[in-house]
C-alpha cells in the first residue's frame, strides 16, 4: 500500500493499482492522517478540521468516514480484527504506514539525508521528480492544508536550491539552466536562487549571461525593495568576472550555506512546533544556520539568525543541553560583537535567546545569575520598542527565569496571563498557547483545577488551528494529574485509573521530541500517585528516575526495607535544582527525612517550603502531583 498527497490525494495497491477512497471528505480524512506523520489526531482536531461549523451528527460522520477508508485500504481484514492501516489511538486515529510508502515522508526523509551528506542527492532529485502538483492539491482550502501546503512548499523549494547548489559545488549543474530561470521567475525574491541561475549559467560557458543574470537580481532588489544584493551575490560576481567556468567558487562552499542561514532558520522554527522527529531536526538545523552565520563574519546576520528561533518554550529542563550551551555561547559572542549601541531590537532578541536557552535546571549559580539577568535585559528593551511579538518572546525567557525559589505561582501566573494578552491582541497564536499553558501549570500549582482544565481545552482548541500537536502531549498527562489528584477524594476514579492515564500520557511523550521533559517523568509521576495513598515508592528495576533519582532513591531503598541506606542517600541528595518540580524534590526531601527521624534534614526542607504551602507539590509542572505541599511540611515540623 502506497499513499501519495504530493498533488491529488491517492492511494495505490502494491501493484500500482488506485484505490477507490471515496468522496472529498473521505480523501480529506485520509490527508489529515497523513501530515500527522503518524501521530494520533483527536476525534475533535479531525471535525474542527473537516467542518468550521461542524454538524450535530458531525462525529458519527467522521467514523462512517474512517469505517469506509478502513474497508477501502484494508480489503481483505478479516471481520472484528484490528485494522492496522487507520488504528484508533486514545481519542482519535492514526496513520500506521512505514514512512517510505507515503510521499511526502519519503520526500522529508531524502531532504534531511541530504542536508546530513550531499552524496544522497540522487535521491532528493527522485523525491523532487515525484511531486505531481501542489501538495493535497484536491484538499479544501481549510486552515490545516493551507499551513501544510505552505510548509511543503518552502521544503520543496529548498531542496530544489540544496540539489542544485550541491550540484554545482561537485562540477556538475551545467543543465540546471532552465530548472532554475523557471525557479527564479517563479520566486523572484529568493536570493541565493539567483546565485545558483548565474552559477549554473556560468557553468554551461555563458558568462555574460551569468553576469547579466546578477545585475538583474540587483536592480530588482534594489528598485522594488530598497534592499542591497547580499554580500555572497556581490563575491560570486567577482568570481564569476574572474575566474574560469570549472571549479566552485569560494562564496558558496562549506554545510549550509548553499540553503542560506536566514532559510534554514526559518523551516527549523517552523518544525519545531510540529514535535517528533522535526523537532529533534529543527534543533540540529537550526545550530548548522547560527554556524553559518557565524562564518560569514556578519555580526548583524548572525543576530538575526540567532532571535529568529523564538519558538515558545515551556519546560525548565533542556531537551539538549549542549546544544543549548552553544547557542548561548554564540548569542553572547554576537552581543560582544555588538557592542551596546547594536541596533536595540537585535540585543534584545539575542538577550531573551540567553534567557530561553538558559534552561536552570541545567545552570551553575552564575549561569543562572547572567540568564536571569538577560531575561530583565531583554524584557526592557522590549518594552521599550513596544513590540508585542518581541515582548512575549522575552517574556517567555522571564518565565523560565522564574523559578528561583518554591512558591511563585502566582507570579508565573501573572507573566502567563502577560503573554496570553499581548499574543490574543497581536495575532500571535503560538504565544497565545504558550500562555495558556504557563496559566494551566500556575492554576495547577494552586489546587485549582477547574481553572487548570480551562486553559488546558483553550489551549488544544489553539493548538488544532496553529497545528502544534505537542499540547495534546502534554493536556493528556494534566488529565491524569487531575485524576490522580481525585482518586483521593470519596467516590473518586481508582489510582489504578490514574496510572492507566499517566502510561498513556507517557507512551505519547515518548516520541514527543522531548527528553528534556520525558526522561524520569513517568516514574515520579507514579511515586506521587503512591504518596498520594500513603504507599511505597514503585520499585521496578526498568524504571528510568533520570534527574529526579538523588530525591526518588531514599524512597526506592525504604520500599526495600533498606533504611540506613536510605538514610545515606538522603544525606548525599544535592539541593534540588530551580525548575518546575523544585517543590516536588523539597516535598520528596521532606518526606524522607520525617520518616527516617532526621530532624535537621526535614527542617530545612520545610523552611525552605514555606511561601509554597498553599500550592501542590510536582502539580507547578502541569503534569504530575504529589499531594499538597502542606501536608509534607506538617509531617517534617512535628
Amino acid at each position: 500500500m502506497r499513499i501519495d498527497v504530493l498533488g491529488a490525494v491517492r492511494a495505490l495497491r502494491d501493484d500500482g493499482t488506485p484505490v477507490d477512497l471515496g468522496g472529498p471528505r473521505h480523501r480529506e480524512v485520509l490527508a489529515r492522517l497523513v501530515a500527522a506523520e503518524g501521530r494520533m489526531v483527536t476525534t475533535g482536531t479531525l471535525v474542527g478540521d473537516l467542518w468550521p461549523e461542524p454538524p450535530a451528527r458531525a462525529v458519527g460522520a467522521l467514523r462512517t468516514f474512517v469505517a469506509a477508508l478502513r474497508r477501502a485500504l484494508e480489503p481483505e481484514r478479516p471481520p472484528r480484527t484490528p485494522p492496522r492501516v487507520i488504528v484508533t489511538e486514545g481519542p482519535g486515529y492514526a496513520l500506521r504506514l512505514p514512512r517510505e510508502n507515503v510521499d511526502v515522508l519519503r520526500f522529508e526523509d531524502a531532504l534531511a539525508r541530504t542536508r546530513r551528506s550531499p552524496a544522497a542527492v540522487s535521491d532528493l532529485g527522485v523525491a523532487l521528480a515525484a511531486w505531481r502538483g501542489p501538495a493535497y492539491a484536491d484538499v479544501p482550502d481549510s486552515p490545516w492544508a493551507q499551513r501544510e501546503r505552505t510548509r511543503l512548499e518552502e521544503l520543496r523549494l529548498a531542496a530544489l536550491e540544496l540539489r542544485a547548489g550541491i550540484l554545482l559545488d561537485a562540477g556538475e549543474g551545467a543543465d540546471l539552466v532552465a530548472e532554475l530561470g523557471a525557479h527564479v521567475a517563479e520566486h523572484p525574491w529568493r536570493e541565493p536562487a539567483w546565485g545558483l541561475l548565474a552559477r549554473a549559467l556560468h557553468r554551461a560557458g555563458r558568462q555574460a549571461d551569468a553576469l547579466a543574470t546578477l545585475r538583474r537580481a540587483r536592480r530588482m532588489l534594489v528598485d522594488q525593495l530598497g534592499l542591497d544584493p547580499a554580500a555572497d551575490l556581490q563575491r560570486l560576481e567577482a568570481d564569476i568576472l574572474t575566474g574560469p567556468a570549472t571549479g566552485t567558487p569560494a562564496a558558496w562552499t562549506g554545510p549550509g550555506v548553499r540553503l542560506g542561514p536566514r532559510t534554514t532558520v526559518d523551516l527549523a522554527r517552523t518544525l519545531a512546533l510540529a514535535g517528533g522527529d522535526a523537532l529533534v531536526h529543527s534543533r540540529r538545523d537550526r545550530l548548522t544556520a547560527i554556524q553559518a552565520a557565524e562564518r560569514t563574519g556578519d555580526r548583524h546576520l548572525t543576530a538575526r539568525i540567532i532571535g529568529a528561533y523564538d519558538v515558545p518554550a515551556i519546560w525548565s529542563r533542556a531537551d539538549d543541553p549542549g546544544q543549548s550551551r552553544a547557542v548561548v555561547a554564540a548569542a553572547e559572542r554576537t552581543l560582544i560583537a555588538l557592542g551596546p549601541d547594536g541596533p536595540a531590537d537585535l540585543r534584545a532578541r539575542l538577550l531573551a535567546t540567553i534567557a530561553v536557552e538558559s534552561r536552570s535546571a541545567d545552570l551553575a549559580a552564575d549561569e543562572l545569575s547572567r540568564a536571569r539577568q538577560a531575561a530583565r535585559q531583554a524584557e526592557a528593551l522590549a518594552r521599550e520598542l513596544a513590540d508585542p511579538a518581541l515582548l512575549a518572546f522575552a517574556l517567555n525567557g522571564v518565565f523560565l527565569q522564574s523559578f528561583t525559589r518554591p512558591g511563585l505561582a502566582a507570579t508565573r501566573d501573572e507573566i502567563g496571563a502577560e503573554i496570553l494578552d499581548l499574543a490574543t491582541a497581536n495575532d500571535l497564536p503560538n504565544f497565545a498557547v504558550l500562555g495558556r499553558l504557563v496559566r494551566l501549570q500556575s492554576a495547577s500549582a494552586r489546587g485549582d483545577l477547574d481553572t487548570a482544565a480551562a486553559h488546558a481545552t483553550a489551549a488544544e482548541e489553539l493548538a488544532a488551528t496553529t497545528e502544534a500537536p505537542l499540547v495534546a502531549v502534554l493536556t493528556a498527562w494534566f488529565r491524569a494529574r487531575v485524576t490522580a489528584a481525585r482518586s483521593t477524594e470519596p467516590g473518586g476514579p481508582a489510582p489504578a485509573a490514574a496510572a492507566a492515564q499517566y502510561r498513556a500520557a507517557e507512551e505519547a511523550l515518548r516520541t514527543a521530541g522531548m527528553p528534556g521533559l520525558h526522561r524520569g517523568l513517568f516514574p515520579l509521576a507514579l511515586l506521587g500517585l503512591r504518596l498520594l495513598h500513603d504507599r511505597a515508592a514503585p520499585t521496578g528495576q526498568h524504571l528510568d528516575w533520570g534527574p529526579y533519582l538523588p530525591w526518588a532513591r531514599p524512597h526506592v531503598l525504604l520500599a526495600h526495607g533498606r533504611a540506613e541506606e536510605a538514610r545515606a542517600a538522603l544525606v548525599a541528595a544535592p539541593v534540588p535544582p530551580h525548575d518546575h518540580l523544585q517543590e516536588a524534590m523539597w516535598c520528596l526531601t521532606a518526606h524522607a527525612a520525617a520518616h527516617l527521624g532526621e530532624r535537621g534534614v526535614a527542617t530545612r526542607a520545610a523552611t525552605v517550603l514555606r511561601d509554597a504551602r498553599g500550592e501542590d507539590a510536582g502539580a507547578a509542572s502541569g503534569l504530575l502531583t504529589l499531594g499538597p505541599v502542606a501536608r509534607y511540611t506538617a509531617n517534617a515540623e512535628v
